[in-house]
């Protein structure tokens, strides 16, 4: 047994699961481990994940990141994309399970939902007038929150709204010149700010087939700093958004597969933590991620 299939087996056993072994169930690692169990093809041992998030859904189409917090609510973006790739998997019904009522009112909400504006200021690097995705609703927009919806809108096949074509503007208008990203902000009081793996890596896959908008070659410059800065060394969560976001752009490292062995036992050893197996067995499928994903431009 390799230890992507012990990585699985995990999941399948913890589902709907927690951030960490012992802790409540969350939306963000129930949906990353069902959306990796269909994945590998174990669509089926996802379902109690998926019916969970289902039940957890509000009226409104939004889901709370616990069973016990109603809000902030980007995880809704996860729990739709967790729902498509069932669908992808098995068609629109099996078995009993529908999840196309729970994906169409996401959807609606995640259309719906809208980053505040703020006005121009020579402070702040990025275009403070494109709308995205917001961590809490009422706020500005941020790139990771707005990177998920826009996999979320191309997985239910999106692509071309509106709102998904402002959004992988603000994506790309929010790297860096020379690479990378943080969590949103490019220059601060005329400071550039540094980049973070964690979050190029997810810009990286949100941007999958994109040839428009990145006129400095911004995409390029963010894989060439994902390629440098990526090893042996680099934390579990990064490691696997790193090698996501290169293999989503047709750049993935052979060297990854022996990095997230390692990072498998370390986690392991650990917690074996819901949320860090997820992802290490998403980034260990990275050649086949992008497509389950829709992330087709």
């Amino acid at each position: 047994m390799t230890w992507r299939d012990d990585a699985l087996n995990r999941l399948a056993e913890m589902l709907p699961c927690g951030y960490h072994a012992g802790s409540p169930p969350a939306t963000e690692p129930t949906a990353l481990a069902a959306l990796a169990l269909a994945v590998h093809d174990r669509a089926t041992d996802a379902t109690s994940g998926l019916t969970w998030l289902a039940e957890l859904q509000a009226e409104s189409g939004n889901l709370g990141v616990t069973a016990t917090e109603s809000s902030p609510c980007w995880p809704t973006s996860l729990a739709t994309l967790a729902w498509m790739s069932y669908i992808g998997h098995f068609g629109e019904t099996n078995a009993g399970f529908d999840y196309r009522g729970p994906v169409g009112r996401a959807i609606g909400w995640i259309l719906e939902t809208k980053g505040n504006t703020i006005p121009p200021s020579p402070e702040l690097g990025h275009n403070t007038q494109l709308v995205g995705w917001p961590w809490v609703v009422g706020t500005h927009s941020w790139l990771e929150p707005t990177a998920w919806a826009v996999l979320a809108l191309k997985a239910a096949g999106r692509s071309d709204h509106p709102r998904t074509r402002e959004a992988v503007k603000l994506i790309i208008d929010r790297l860096l010149p020379n690479g990378g990203c943080n969590y949103g902000n490019t220059f601060v009081l005329g400071q550039e700010l540094r980049p973070h793996i964690q979050p190029s890596g997810l810009a990286m896959a949100a941007l999958a087939g994109e040839t428009g908008y990145d006129v400095d070659n911004r995409i390029p410059h963010t894989l060439d700093y994902l390629e440098q800065e990526l090893g042996a060394a680099t934390t579990t969560e990064s490691l696997c958004y790193g090698l996501l976001g290169l293999a989503a752009q047709g750049r993935p490292l052979p060297q990854g597969n022996a990095w997230l062995a390692a990072a498998y036992d370390r986690v392991v050893r650990r917690d074996a933590s819901g949320q860090k197996l997820a992802l290490l067995t998403l980034a260990a499928a990275r050649t086949t991620l992008p497509q389950v994903l829709g992330a087709k431009g």
